[in-house]
């Protein structure tokens, strides 16, 4: 592979989740070790994989940026050999089509080329088609194992300087045992979604909990950021059949999806799919002419005046903006839409989600004034309108049973209660 064309000083994209080739990242690697190339820089949001990048052997000859954060970069980040960049997931495509960060090299993995020249960005269009568009070389790897996703990601011979044959499995996820809790949350979340409603939800216990609970309503649709498993069911009994969405009816509308095999052989060629860039789908002026957006987001904390801190626990990154203002604002905006805020009421390790103030350093995600509905096992908090003391009376109640004391205690030392 002939990996001459990459120099000194270039910004180098790694297209997003399942479809990061771990192959392609260590070739580029190994490049700069071998010409000691300096000053290179790697950009991409989520990815999975081993993200041999931002190992430590790799720290003092590369920098990585993370648009959000995943499991594999967290330690990285944290530990300050890795960074993160806040944005809006809507406004990262400007960031390349602007230059204000300039893409030399954009990394992909592509589905096998069809009869007449073509292949895709897989389940992965996101960010990354206008990173391919802006990027000065686009490095493909063709991998029979990336579905045929139908969309905007549609390429042809031309738009890559260098094309490689390489078959690896992409990263899949089985989808796990529903806990009580989130079980209880996606019943409470279900009940606030009406027939007709257009579904915007992440993956996860939660998101998977919510669409569970979906089997008896009619004529959802979907446009979201991204899905997993949870909505092939949905889709194969009817309950999606997108017929009311006015943003592409009857098609489900996304920007990539990670999940499980299944998932993936279930996106292949479907003329169901319509996978397009993020700065179109997590478009608030886009989402908000969808009927009944309902729009599901989950939370480290939320404080008691409606905080919602989604990205950092105390002032370490964990994840990122993402999507999730973009979809809050655009659900808000949307005729008989819905904004909902889901998390369990305690972390694995029993420590409060609801607190009476996030943690020194967090990070506010989605705003007091954005929050519209809160839900934990134990109910429902809608928002809207409601004063300081008012929210604080609600959100208590959401707490776990052991933490409500406490609560109040603080509280009142804010004089919100």
């Amino acid at each position: 592979m002939d990996l001459s064309f990459i120099q000194s000083g270039f910004n180098i994209f790694v297209h997003t989740a399942a479809c990061a080739s771990d192959f392609l990242i260590q070739a580029v690697l190994d490049e700069v070790e071998k010409r000691n190339l300096k000053d290179i820089k790697f950009y991409h949001l989520h990815i999975e994989g081993t993200a041999p990048h931002v190992s430590t052997k790799w720290s003092k000859l590369v920098q990585t940026n993370c648009f959000f954060v995943g499991r594999n970069c967290r330690e990285a980040v944290q530990a300050g050999r890795a960074s993160y960049i806040p944005v809006f997931l809507s406004e990262i495509p400007k960031l390349f089509s602007e230059r204000i960060i300039p893409i030399d090299v954009a990394l992909v993995q592509v589905s096998p080329f069809d009869d007449k020249g073509h292949t895709t960005l897989g389940p992965s269009v996101d960010i990354t088609m206008t990173a391919v568009h802006c990027a000065k070389y686009v490095l493909g790897q063709i991998n029979k194992f990336i579905p045929r996703v139908l969309g905007d990601g549609i390429l042809s011979r031309s738009d890559f300087h260098l094309l490689i044959e390489h078959d690896n499995e992409i990263v899949a996820h089985d989808c796990s045992d529903l806990s009580d809790s989130a079980k209880t949350i996606g019943h409470f979340v279900a009940s606030l979604i009406d027939d007709g409603a257009t579904l915007q939800m992440g993956i996860g216990d939660i998101p998977n909990a919510v669409l569970s609970n979906l089997v008896h309503h009619k004529h959802l649709g979907i446009h979201t950021e991204m899905f997993s498993d949870g909505v092939i069911p949905l889709l194969e009994s009817g309950v999606v059949d997108n017929r009311y969405k006015k943003i592409h009816p009857y098609k489900v509308v996304s920007s990539f999806a990670v999940g499980s095999r299944k998932l993936y052989d279930f996106l292949d060629n479907n003329s169901l799919m319509q996978f397009m860039g993020s700065d179109f789908v997590n478009d608030p002026r886009v989402i908000l002419k969808n009927p009944k957006v309902c729009a599901i987001n989950s939370a480290l904390e939320v404080d008691l005046t409606g905080q919602v801190c989604a990205d950092s626990i105390g002032p370490k990154i964990y994840s990122g903006v993402g999507g999730q203002v973009d979809f809050m604002r655009g659900a808000a905006l949307s005729e008989g839409g819905k904004a909902i805020i889901a998390l369990p009421s305690r972390t694995g390790r029993g420590l409060p989600k609801i607190v009476s103030g996030l943690r020194a350093g967090a990070g506010v995600v989605t705003s007091r004034a954005h929050v519209q509905f809160i839900v934990t096992e134990f109910g429902i908090a809608d928002l809207r309108g409601k004063s300081l003391k008012e929210r604080t009376r609600l959100l208590i109640q959401l707490a776990h049973p052991d933490d409500r004391e406490n609560l109040e205690r603080e509280a009142h030392q804010f004089n919100w209660v």
